[in-house]
């Protein structure tokens, strides 16, 4: 909710969001933001849609013509997420027609190469992702790294484990039992179709 806090505190915007699970009521207390159980209403009302969203197994991008024809007429776009979450075909198409006034990507599709279309639209601001750079990133980084490695030394289960349902089954080999490749999958697809949206009502 970072983002969204700046956003209602530099900008004055309502922010309405949806997402797989519902921010607790502190949180949204704390920026006046409405929770949308329904991804297309929420889109109907949004003036400014932000995605913020791991990268789903599918492939498939979230930002489409279909979605983009929800928002309404004259709305912005700004992905912080990753760029296989946008056709930007379909991005430049609508901002060509005018339906969506201008947009800011700090990912792209086919890193490090972006868009030659959408880098031509003066109404597109491109960056680099690098808000890994920040301070608070690193020390997140080392903090959760070091939490990790301290669970595992005293036997618990690591918070972030890169690849656990391989050890699970790597586990079952060793104790002879029967390994399916149905959970391991199963984790990867609930965890990867989640898509974050902030829509943020109210930007001048």
């Amino acid at each position: 909710m970072c983002a969204a806090r700046k956003a209602h505190t530099a900008f004055g915007m309502n922010i309405i969001y949806h997402d797989i699970v519902r921010k607790s009521l502190e949180q949204e207390a704390a920026v006046g933001a409405t929770f949308y159980a329904n991804l297309d209403d929420m889109l109907r009302q949004t003036d400014c849609l932000l995605l913020a969203t791991p990268s789903n197994f599918s492939g498939r991008p979230f930002l489409t013509a279909g979605i983009i024809a929800l928002l309404p007429r004259g709305a912005r776009f700004v992905n912080v997420a990753r760029g296989s979450l946008v056709h930007e075909e379909a991005l430049a198409n609508a901002l060509d027609s005018g339906h969506l006034s201008a947009a800011g990507l700090d990912v792209h599709a086919a890193e490090p190469n972006v868009s030659e279309r959408l880098a031509r639209m003066p109404n597109v601001t491109m960056t680099c992702h690098n808000g890994g750079g920040v301070v608070e990133t690193n020390i997140g980084f080392e903090q959760l790294a070091m939490e990790n490695v301290e669970r595992v030394l005293r036997g618990e289960e690591a918070l972030t484990p890169v690849n656990g349902h391989s050890m699970g089954r790597e586990k079952q080999r060793m104790d002879g039992g029967a390994v399916g490749v149905g959970n391991g999958q199963q984790t990867q697809e609930t965890n990867g179709n989640g898509h974050t949206s902030h829509g943020m009502n109210g930007m001048g």
